[in-house]
This record gives C-alpha cells, sequence and structure tokens, in this order.
C-alpha cells in the first residue's frame, strides 16, 4: 500500500541559521511539531534541498545575526526561494543558560524559537548595488587610518634617533608637505650608518597617499552620480557637512524613508542617551553604545565646525556649555544637527540656518 505524500502546504518552517565560514548549525521548527538541527556545508542550495525534503512545500521563514558573511547569505536564500531576516546580536532574547552554555546548537535554536514566537526584528536590508558604494566610503576611512598610522611611524622614527625638524617646518600644515617629503629623503640622517627603515617607511606614506587620492576621487565621482547627486547637494548646504561626511550620510543610511522620526534617526546614529528607571527614579546616561560606528563620531565631528560656521547654532552651544562640560554640549549640537539633516532628506529642502528658537 503507497503511503500518501506528506506536506507542509499552508505551514510555515521557520529556520534559524548560526552562520559560519565553512559550515551552519540550523535549527528547524515547523508551525506543529519539535525543533530539529543538524549542521551542514555553508550552502543556501543545500538548505532548500534539505527542506524540500523533509518539509515539502512548506513556507521556509529564515534568520541569522548579521555579521562577517554581511548580506550574501541573505541574498543567496532569497535566490532559492527561501524568506529570510537578518538580525543584530543584541536583538536576540537571551536566557542566562545561553549565555553561559553558548555553542552553535544552542546560537541556532534560540534563533529559530524567538523567530517563531515573532520575538525579532530584521536590520535594514541594503540594495546590492548600495553595497560597494557604502563599502568605497569605508575603505577610504581605513586608507586615511593606515596613512596617519605610518606617518606617526615616521615621526617616531625620527625621534628614536634625534633628528630634530628644521624651523621651517613648525608652522601647522608644513609636515608632509613636497618639501617636508623632500628633506626626509635626502637630508636626514639616523644613528646607523644606513636608513633602510625611514626609505620604507617613506615609500610606504607615498603608495598610500596614491591609493588615498584614487580612493577620494571615487567618492566625488559617486557623488554626481544620478544615485546620490540630488541628496549631496542638499547636505553640502549644512554647514560643517563637506564631501566625504555627505557621502558617507547618504551610503550609509541610502534610504531615509526606514525611519518614522527624528529619533529612530538620532538613534541610528548613536546620538541619543542611555535611559534607566526604577519606580519614580529615572537617570540619563552617555551616548548608548548602539548605533552607526561610521556615522556617529563623523557628526560630533561635523557639529565642531558647524557652531563657528551657523551663528544659531553657535549661541546655542554657548547656551549648553554653561551648564554642561563642552564635550556633553557638542553631543547636543550633533543631534540638533541629525536633525537637520533628517528633515533635509526628507523634505527635500535645502538648509535654512537654525535658529536657537526653534
Amino acid at each position: 500500500m503507497q503511503r500518501n505524500k506528506i506536506s507542509f502546504n499552508g505551514q510555515k518552517i521557520f529556520v534559524g541559521i548560526d552562520v559560519h565560514k565553512k559550515n551552519w548549525d540550523v535549527a528547524i521548527a515547523p508551525e506543529i511539531g519539535n525543533v530539529k538541527r543538524h549542521s551542514q556545508k555553508a550552502s543556501a542550495v543545500e538548505l532548500f534541498d534539505f527542506l524540500k525534503k523533509h518539509y515539502p512545500d512548506g513556507d521556509y521563514q529564515a534568520v541569522y545575526e548579521s555579521g562577517f558573511s554581511g548580506f550574501s547569505t541573505y541574498y543567496a536564500l532569497k535566490d532559492v526561494g527561501i524568506n529570510c531576516m537578518v538580525i543584530h546580536a543584541a536583538d536576540v532574547p537571551t536566557t542566562q543558560y545561553e549565555e553561559i552554555m553558548k555553542t552553535d546548537k544552542v546560537d541556532s535554536v534560540k534563533l529559530v524559537r524567538s523567530l517563531k514566537a515573532g520575538l525579532l526584528k530584521g536590520i535594514y536590508i541594503r540594495e546590492k548595488g548600495n553595497i560597494d558604494d557604502r563599502s568605497v566610503i569605508r575603505i577610504r576611512k581605513t586608507i586615511l587610518r593606515d596613512l596617519n598610522g605610518y606617518k606617526s611611524r615616521v615621526k617616531h622614527l625620527l625621534h628614536c634617533n634625534g633628528v630634530i625638524l628644521p624651523d621651517r617646518f613648525d608652522k601647522p600644515g608644513s609636515h608632509w608637505s613636497k618639501a617636508f617629503i623632500k628633506w626626509l629623503k635626502e637630508d636626514v640622517e639616523l644613528l646607523s650608518s644606513s636608513r633602510n627603515s625611514l626609505d620604507i617607511l617613506i615609500h610606504q606614506v607615498e603608495t598610500i597617499r596614491m591609493t588615498l587620492l584614487e580612493a577620494t576621487r571615487m567618492v566625488r565621482w559617486l557623488s554626481q552620480t544620478e544615485r546620490y547627486k540630488h541628496n549631496f547637494d542638499l547636505l553640502r548646504t549644512i554647514p560643517g557637512i563637506g564631501v566625504i561626511v555627505s557621502m558617507c550620510i547618504l551610503t550609509e543610511i541610502y534610504d531615509v524613508k526606514r525611519f518614522h522620526n527624528e529619533r529612530e534617526f538620532a538613534a541610528y546614529l548613536g546620538l541619543i542617551p542611555t535611559s534607566h528607571s526604577s519606580g519614580e527614579k529615572i537617570v540619563h546616561g552617555e551616548k548608548t553604545f548602539r548605533g552607526n560606528k561610521q556615522l556617529g563620531p563623523m557628526i560630533i565631528e561635523a557639529a565642531w565646525i558647524a557652531i563657528y560656521r551657523d551663528a544659531g547654532l553657535g549661541s546655542l552651544y554657548l547656551h549648553y556649555k554653561e551648564r554642561m562640560k563642552p564635550q556633553e554640549a557638542i553631543v547636543r549640537i550633533a543631534r540638533k544637527l541629525s536633525n537637520i539633516i533628517f528633515a533635509i532628506l526628507k523634505t527635500k529642502k535645502e538648509y535654512v540656518p537654525y535658529s536657537a528658537d526653534s
């Protein structure tokens, strides 16, 4: 007698994936039934074949934590027909046992149970076209950090060898000019008879500077593409918001419509304070640790420039500084700046100088 083929038609099949480079630990929970788990190769096709075999005709809903694989796992799963949610690791409800006994098995089961219970909220999924643009801005920042590191190594090497900088390089901005590099190459002598270490560092500085120049040109080119030009021109009307900051904002945020209000936007930037309340006692602390690590510091740096270029923001800063430390006051200005950025991207209108009364 032939058995009827089992079908999960109309039933959701929840899938929690603990993603690693070479393998995935997978936990599967149908709407009715127990959680089952298995380990497999890191392959969306292999997972889909497994689901089709053991849970045919189901509505597959997967979740994994954002991490090293970025959005590649999301798009791989979508391509084979598995709906997917990507979540921030800190947003997964976790018991004390799960914190102590953290294993791949525990993580995947925790994910699938939270997904099935409807306790998870996914992060924003970027369009494929935006992913490389954002990477360009981030890579440029990394290149700049590397360049500053090598410049510091050169200065340290000179100091360790007792080399004193000529008076003509005392002025701000004179370091790393053509004249300064020419002096490094031709006139500097170290304690040793050779100077191979200095030559290597100078070569590295020059190489990285060329790479940084190429990256900067790429950023400027992106700013004039159809995807960004209009919003880029609007952001440039805000005091303190330059080319790099504007493009960082646009590539990191991409679609401002995903934020419902100014507070959500500020939270994304990491410009809202922590809050703890117990009974009648409410305590507000420093900026929350959550937020975009690329944008938050940039907006604060832009705020320092804005207070000197915008009379309204400048007077507001002085008002805040009367009752708090300068560092706390500038964070308040950065929050005002985030409100301005949000409003401009929403309304598509140029910046109007800020009034301290608003």
